[in-house]
């Protein structure tokens, strides 16, 4: 089955900035929601770094925290539609 954005290959130059646009804006819009996630981290636990928030199953006070596990989910969801979007740019592995 052909993907649905197989029309919408970097061939031109219009798709390749189309699709470097959105992932610029997929990134800015991680950096953004990472910070974010820090942040309420840090007021859970004052000293976590970046590294104890990707691993936050080591702080009972984050992996209680509702909102620390909505924001982390947002973070999550962001970072994968950044990996769909390249896949789908990129298209299928030949071979």
């Amino acid at each position: 089955m052909r993907h649905p954005f197989a029309v919408v290959r970097a061939r031109d130059l219009r798709c390749s900035v189309v699709w470097d646009a959105v992932e610029q804006l997929l990134g800015d819009m991680i950096a953004q929601q990472e910070g974010k996630v820090l942040t309420l981290a840090r007021r859970l636990v004052p000293n976590a770094t970046p590294e104890d928030v990707r691993n936050p199953h080591d702080f009972a006070a984050l992996v209680e925290s509702a909102d620390f596990n909505y924001e982390d989910g947002i973070l999550a969801g962001l970072k994968a539609a950044a990996v769909a979007v390249r896949a789908a740019r990129h298209g299928p592995p030949n071979g």
